[in-house]
């Protein structure tokens, strides 16, 4: 079976048990981005039909973003910010860091200040 197979059958099978809340460890992981689309919208079908909670753990910020209602940022452990996930896409520092855009025009990496940001967040 193809990774989005196996991803669905994973999701079914957990849904089996008929739980209130399913946690997802990167779904989107080593799929291809027409398959990534579709895991989520079953995801955020399930979500609004069945009125199942999934928790979901992603790096891939941008598509976490578009189907959460809410999210938390973690750096080295710790939650950052937290916010409706209209709010955090909308935000100009996840733009920056997690998003790849935000701060007009293109910069070296070395001069993003990227660290004094990040400890602001974590102080």
């Amino acid at each position: 079976t193809s990774g989005g197979e196996q991803q669905m059958c994973a999701i079914g099978r957990a849904l089996m048990a008929n739980p209130s809340v399913v946690l997802l460890d990167e779904p989107s992981m080593g799929l291809a981005p027409q398959i990534v689309e579709e895991v989520f919208e079953i995801v955020k079908d399930l979500n609004q039909k069945e009125k199942v909670t999934f928790l979901l753990a992603e790096q891939n910020t941008n598509m976490a973003l578009k189907y959460a209602d809410y999210g938390y940022i973690m750096e080295s452990g710790r939650i950052v910010m937290d916010g409706l996930a209209s709010e955090l896409r909308n935000n100009e520092d996840v733009k920056e860091f997690y998003l790849g855009m935000g701060g007009g025009e293109r910069k070296s990496f070395k001069d993003i200040k990227s660290y004094k940001r990040r400890k602001r967040w974590l102080a």
